[in-house]
């Protein structure tokens, strides 16, 4: 008789039944999407010079996310839901939908933490608040709210059809962007393409070293690979690329993270 194949047997996660209701909720979206690089040389010196002074990692993808918040705020139909009677509702806060890596039940999963009001914080107050996430989930209202991959799929999709027709519950439960940092988990440059399921989802995929052309010479330059979805009912191209200058311009300056470690030890006054 042949040998049996060998194999293991695992029970399958419920969280992981959210992620299909995403993607059938991607599927009815009418999405385009930006694939583009951004120089993330000067942001990645700045977190390495303060790495160095103070022994501390601050958090890269808190740096985006309030780049991302301060990019909306000027460009805000990037965050515009259609309501039930077709009426575009614009909100002033940007809450972001972002992921971290947790430890639940023995094993890794990913857990959504919302970052409400990313357009009005600061990069420590954003970095702060993650890292409050990743050292106590048990303690934040996402984890708690668990319960909900294990209603059956009718009660989700009951919910899911209410919730887009409501923009200010979709706020609450959902938030008004998404984005997620696959390039945390690995090395080298690469695209992610995420789910469409908000007017505006962000991935950001691999950094990679490249020549590039500053002041008129080439130099080797760290580039981030960014993706950015946009739901076409709503965003057209002219915003979406006005949208897409300004974040790219906040990202490559380094926006915001001298102000955040300003008066931190080991800084001086500016936190240069």
């Amino acid at each position: 008789m042949a040998a049996q194949a060998a194999y293991q047997v695992f029970p399958y996660p419920r969280e992981r039944d959210v992620i299909t209701d995403g993607g059938r909720i991607a599927a009815r979206r009418h999405t385009v999407r930006g694939l583009i690089e951004m120089d993330v040389t000067e942001p990645r010196r700045l977190l390495h010079e303060y790495k160095t002074r103070t022994g501390e990692t601050l958090s890269f993808t808190a740096f985006v996310i309030a780049c991302l918040g301060t990019a909306i705020d000027e460009n805000k139909m990037m965050h515009a839901y259609r309501d039930w009677r077709n009426r575009l509702i614009v909100f002033d806060e940007v809450d972001v939908n972002t992921i971290v890596e947790i430890e639940h039940e023995g094993r890794k999963v990913t857990l959504p933490h919302f970052v409400r009001a990313a357009n009005k914080r600061t990069v420590r107050e954003i970095h702060n608040e993650i890292r409050a996430v990743q050292h106590k989930p048990k303690q934040t209202r996402e984890f708690r709210a668990l319960w909900f991959a294990r209603l059956p799929q009718f009660a989700r999709n009951i919910f899911y059809w209410y919730a887009y027709k409501n923009p200010p519950l979709l706020k609450k439960t959902f938030c008004t962007v998404g984005m997620t940092a696959i390039g945390m988990f690995g090395n080298g440059g690469g695209w992610a393409i995420p789910f469409g399921v908000h007017t505006l989802d962000v991935a950001l995929g691999g950094i990679a070293e490249k020549p590039g052309v500053v002041d008129g010479r080439i130099e080797i330059r760290e580039y981030l690979d960014v993706t950015l979805n946009f739901d076409h009912d709503i965003v057209d191209g002219a915003p979406a690329a006005r949208f897409t200058s300004r974040f790219k311009e906040l990202i490559e300056s380094g926006y915001g993270l001298c102000e955040s470690w300003a008066g931190m030890p080991g800084t001086d006054a500016k936190g240069a």
